[in-house]
């Protein structure tokens, strides 16, 4: 009798620490997932490529930080080659750090817009699947509400000639893509694609934001 006593509470302090381990980990995936740190915000968009997405975002004033990832999928730390076989559900993703005081979420998304085609299901020009579909990846509820509010109002005043097919989901399973993916555009300005797909893009941007760049 006095040994099952003792199993049973052995048992009991076993999964009670389990589960405080298991919640201890949630909280910190939880506040990765929604700040960085004090006074800077995350916001994480897959727009298409993520060698364009971080070429641009880099460059508005308050952008402290752009980080190419993948998001939204099913396997663990993927690797470039998985993502683009279209079989892990990871979108192409950058993860932005970015000061509210200097620029707000909803200006994120008016340049998230703006910089490619929400109308187009699981492409963006040549670039075809599921990794280069349209989706925002909400950090908190404020960022739904606020990507939410844009579509309406885009649809409403009929921006795009077709339907906005942007997807809206919490941010989950979020991977930093290897490090040759980092800065990719500024390392490798010469290369075919920045210079033929990348440039134009960005020369659109520069025009159209020029009064929300970083100040040189």
């Amino acid at each position: 009798m006095l040994k099952k006593s003792i199993l049973v509470v052995f048992i009991i302090a076993f999964v009670s620490c389990t589960a405080s381990a298991h919640k201890k980990v949630e909280n910190k995936n939880k506040k990765q997932n929604t700040e960085s740190m004090k006074g800077v915000a995350l916001a994480t968009f897959g727009n298409g490529c993520f060698w364009c997405s971080e070429a641009i975002f880099e460059q508005l004033e308050g952008v402290i930080k752009v980080e190419a990832g993948y998001a939204g999928g099913t396997v663990k730390k993927p690797s470039y080659k998985e993502v683009c076989s279209g079989n892990t559900g990871h979108a192409e993703v950058i993860r932005i750090e970015y000061d509210p005081e200097k620029i707000s979420y909803r200006e994120l998304l008016e340049v998230f817009f703006s910089t490619h085609d929400p109308t187009t299901l699981n492409r963006q020009g040549a670039d075809v699947g599921t990794q280069y579909r349209s989706v925002i990846f909400y950090h908190t509820d404020a960022q739904k509400k606020e990507a939410e509010k844009m579509i309406a109002q885009l649809e409403k005043e009929k921006v795009f000639d077709d339907k906005i097919v942007t997807e809206i989901t919490p941010i989950h399973n979020y991977f930093v893509a290897e490090n040759y993916h980092q800065d990719y555009y500024n390392n490798n300005k010469n290369q075919g694609y920045c210079r033929m797909v990348i440039n134009p893009k960005l020369d659109k941007f520069v025009k159209k934001f020029k009064d929300k760049l970083k100040k040189e």
